[in-house]
């Protein structure tokens, strides 16, 4: 009888995923409805604290087990105050990273990287420093689900992981969610952006940037330290 794979619950999360994706196009598709009349009900249900109790709770389960949980942002910062979506969005991101710290560890040498989940992996053994994990975190262009499950397959120290999540993830939170309220207060009001709007979309564009350069730089160095001595 062949073995049951381990990564089967990630499987069905991930098809249920792609299937309500499906459905809701599908249906937007067949019942046009205004954009106005889908802004309001999303206004009137992300206010309500049950949802947002479910969305952290989604966000977390799904980060878990290295699926996009961070695709919630969309669900809460369009909707929501900086400061509000950035508390909810740290905590249940923070969350999905501990539950996939304890998966990870779970999982240890039976886990089977691809190319760059092995790369990441590769860096994280080599320097696991809490400013290393905190600028994983920070900048674009580092997965989080291989982080995450990198940090429990190498047994990181738990405080320094926790810790560089909360960082990390907290900055990077912040400046996603200014950056999307800006644009849609302005859109709102029907007004020019201005300084003050445009500044997060200025600090997003140097993140993807310096990510991109970050990422070869880190991924680079971390190949070159795997490198038998000639």
């Amino acid at each position: 009888m062949p073995e049951k794979s381990r990564f089967a619950p990630r499987s069905w999360l991930l098809i249920l995923l792609l299937s309500l994706v499906v459905v809701l196009t599908v249906t937007a598709i067949l019942l046009p409805i205004e954009i106005r009349y889908l802004w309001r009900w999303g206004v009137e249900l992300a206010g309500h604290p049950m949802a947002l109790v479910g969305i952290v709770l989604v966000m977390a389960v799904l980060m878990s087990v290295g699926l996009p949980g961070s695709l919630c942002f969309w669900l809460i910062a369009p909707f929501h105050a900086p400061l509000l979506s950035v508390s909810v969005l740290l905590v249940g991101s923070v969350a999905g990273s501990m539950g996939a710290y304890r998966f990870g560890k779970g999982l240890g040498d039976t886990w089977k990287p691809g190319y760059l989940a092995r790369q990441v992996l590769n860096l994280l053994s080599k320097r696991s420093d809490f400013l290393t994990q905190c600028a994983v975190r920070i900048l674009p262009g580092f997965p989080h689900a291989f982080v995450n499950l990198a940090g429990g397959v190498l047994g990181l120290p738990l405080l320094v992981f926790c810790c560089a999540a909360i960082v990390g993830l907290g900055v990077k939170w912040t400046v996603y969610a200014n950056a999307v309220h800006g644009m849609v207060s302005a859109r709102q009001a029907e007004q020019a952006m201005d300084f003050f709007t445009l500044l997060p979309l200025v600090i997003l564009a140097l993140l993807l940037a310096l990510g991109g350069l970050a990422k070869r730089w880190f991924l680079g160095q971390s190949k070159v330290d795997s490198l038998p001595p000639g």
